[in-house]
């Protein structure tokens, strides 16, 4: 309260406003007033020592005596209230106006409630809790000090990074070590996480590391598709904290310090070799760390979650978050995309178009415009396998579908033994026999423009030259005519038994 005495006392000794005010640490038209006032009611020289500030604030300043004796809010209360889901100043001050009324007094003002409650605060410090209510933050990091593992084999020290995430309400902490901190790591992490603490919170704030925020700026923030993608499964938001700026996330750069502290020092004379041992001896520590008692409160970090702020977790989905790769494909023109050297079919119509393609252990999806376009078991094996929907193909790629190789064969049987010679060698020389189909049929269609029996003959010169002949072989005899020549048998049996040699005729010379 301000010391109306000594402005009047001063004022009376002669003393300027500008003096008084500079003296007493107040602004000048404080002085100002306060002397305006005291001249109107004649208070200036009249004012004895029995003459309290209280009663002189009544005489000047009449209404702000009246707003003093306004019922007091019990901001003790207000301030433990807040700190529960949902509940918000608006809505405690509307509850305390109904309690006023109920008690007939006068309550504050909305603005001067929240004034008042904000220099409670202040003086109480805490201002932390009304931005971290149970079950609604969780903050995440990577520690800055690592721990030592050795390899057995080699000798080579390898550096494990320490994950921490904490729960700012209670200081319930987690911490995981890894020897990576890359985007597996990372989302790893957080499953287990997850699990830990037995539910999800709304938010979850972590620090600007690459393998979760790709751009933050003060217009945009852009995150890593699958860190956004696992918040989405497990129905949080990610609201990454300003660069550089640790107090948006005050909570976890403590529990680094002090976990940093609490574990990596007490097991810095610990010679681990294996990062299950690491994690192992972690897990003992975070359970002490978590349990042991708090020192100005009742309590430890797991009794105030399992009491105050588990509840208010959000449930975990049935199934854990699946780590997930993706990558930007072009669309080639047999409409077949190329992952990890397998091949799966997308639509035909999306043939040259850019398209987003997601790979789990057991599932490849394709997207083009957040629009999912095509879904395929993940092939497992051998490289070079193919996965082709009957829906993806044109009208006129359908109906190799309905052949399969025993038909190829009857087919060209049909024809002619050579002829049924080169359809084998089509079907056989490619590792899976359905990639042979296409030549095959294109071979047997030869016969419609060339006659059957000019596709025989020009199987029987394509076999005298090779004993592996492919399409194009057999299409350029016909287009050149030397299928109607005639085949000697020098030029049609092979001399060494062994192995295809060609015959001196086809060197031009004479037996």
């Amino acid at each position: 309260m301000t010391n109306y005495r000594e402005i009047l006392r001063l004022y009376a000794l002669g003393i300027s406003k500008q003096s008084i005010a500079k003296t007493m640490g107040i602004s000048r038209n404080t002085v100002v007033k306060v002397i305006e006032l005291a001249n109107q009611a004649k208070l200036i020289g009249a004012v004895g020592g029995s003459v309290s500030d209280e009663e002189l604030q009544e005489t000047l300043f009449p209404n702000r005596a009246e707003m003093q004796a306004r019922k007091k809010p019990d901001f003790e209360t207000i301030h433990k209230e807040l700190a529960k889901s949902g509940v918000t100043l608006s809505l405690l001050w509307h509850e305390y106006c109904l309690e006023s009324k109920r008690q007939n007094e006068i309550p504050l003002m909305y603005s001067r409630f929240c004034e008042n409650y904000r220099e409670f605060a202040q003086t109480k410090k805490a201002t932390m809790h009304i931005h971290r209510k149970p079950g609604e933050v969780i903050e995440v990091d990577w520690a800055g000090t690592t721990l030592p593992v050795i390899d057995s084999l080699s000798g080579e020290v390898n550096e494990a990074s320490l994950f921490v995430g904490v729960l700012p309400s209670s200081q319930y902490g987690y911490v995981e070590a890894f020897l990576s901190r890359n985007e597996e790591a990372w989302i790893t992490a957080h499953n287990h996480m997850y699990h830990y603490f037995g539910g999800v919170s709304k938010l979850l704030v972590p620090d600007n590391l690459k393998t979760g925020v790709l751009k933050h700026t003060s217009e945009e923030v852009v995150l890593n598709k699958t860190y956004q993608e696992m918040a989405e499964h497990y129905g949080t938001v990610i609201l990454p904290a300003r660069v550089r700026a640790p107090k948006d996330k005050p909570s976890v750069e403590m529990s680094v310090n002090v976990i940093t502290t609490w574990i990596i020092a007490s097991l810095r004379n610990t010679r681990f070799f294996r990062l299950s041992e690491v994690n192992e001896a972690i897990r003992e520590k975070t359970e002490e760390y978590n349990t042991k008692p708090f020192q100005k409160k009742e309590g430890s970090r797991r009794s105030v979650f399992l009491e105050e702020e588990k509840v208010f977790l959000l449930p975990l989905p049935s199934d854990t978050y699946e780590l997930s790769t993706w990558k930007v494909a072009t669309v080639p023109f047999n409409y077949c995309i190329d992952i990890d050297k397998m091949h799966y079919s997308v639509p035909y119509e999306y043939i040259r178009q850019k398209v987003e393609v997601r790979s789990t252990e057991r599932v490849i999806e394709v997207f083009y415009n957040a629009l999912r376009i095509a879904s395929h078991p993940k092939l497992q094996g051998k490289p070079g396998q193919y996965s082709i929907l009957k829906e993806h193909m044109p009208a006129d790629h359908q109906k190799y579908i309905e052949w399969d190789g025993d038909r190829f064969r009857q087919w060209a049987t049909k024809i002619g033994p050579h002829t049924a010679t080169v359809i084998e060698v089509l079907l056989t020389r490619t590792a899976i026999e359905q990639q042979g189909y296409k030549s095959a049929m294109a071979l047997l269609k030869l016969a419609d423009k060339h006659s059957i029996q000019r596709l025989e003959n020009a199987c029987k010169r394509a076999l005298s030259y090779t004993p592996a002949p492919s399409y194009q072989n057999v299409k350029r005899i016909l287009l050149s005519g030397q299928d109607k020549e005639i085949i000697t048998p020098e030029e049609h049996e092979p001399a060494n038994p062994y192995g295809f040699v060609r015959g001196n005729a086809y060197y031009g010379g004479k037996k």
